[in-house]
């Protein structure tokens, strides 16, 4: 498993970071110092609707017939996944401020996993895009953690 994330990570490192056009290194600055500020906000503003989702989503659930039968189990597994990237995205905190490479995977594998939850709910279109997005910040970035 893991030797298939390291060649993951070999192919995305290609077209990511040697075939996309280089991101100017003052806007890779500003990522790598104000980022983990960003995340720390979106992680504390995030706790909120996952607390909702686990307790009022159970409480109003049995109310929401239809939504349970249009959404179904992906539904579920998406907001497993959500929280579990969640969760991933707060383990890497720490790490950024202090710039090792530890951190920098917990994101790349966070981006893995939005990718798995964006695919297991069909979104198409917005995997494309945040995928894209994202691996693009994260391996131009990826340098200046060790």
């Amino acid at each position: 498993m893991m030797n298939a994330l390291k060649d993951l990570e070999k192919t995305l490192e290609t077209y990511f970071l040697h075939k996309a056009p280089k991101m100017p290194s003052d806007i890779q600055e500003l990522i790598v110092k104000y980022g983990p500020w960003v995340l720390l906000v979106i992680v504390v503003l995030s706790i909120p609707s996952v607390l909702g989702m686990l307790g009022l989503g159970a409480f109003v659930s049995p109310y929401s017939k239809l939504a349970m039968e249009t959404a179904g189990s992906t539904y579920t597994v998406r907001w497993v996944l959500s929280i579990i990237a969640l969760l991933m995205y707060a383990l890497a905190l720490p790490g950024l401020f202090k710039k090792e490479m530890r951190s920098w995977r917990l994101l790349f594998y966070a981006g893995l996993v939005s990718v798995l939850g964006d695919l297991v709910v069909f979104n198409i279109i917005g995997l494309i895009i945040g995928a894209a997005i994202t691996f693009y910040i994260l391996f131009q970035i990826r340098h200046h953690y060790k």
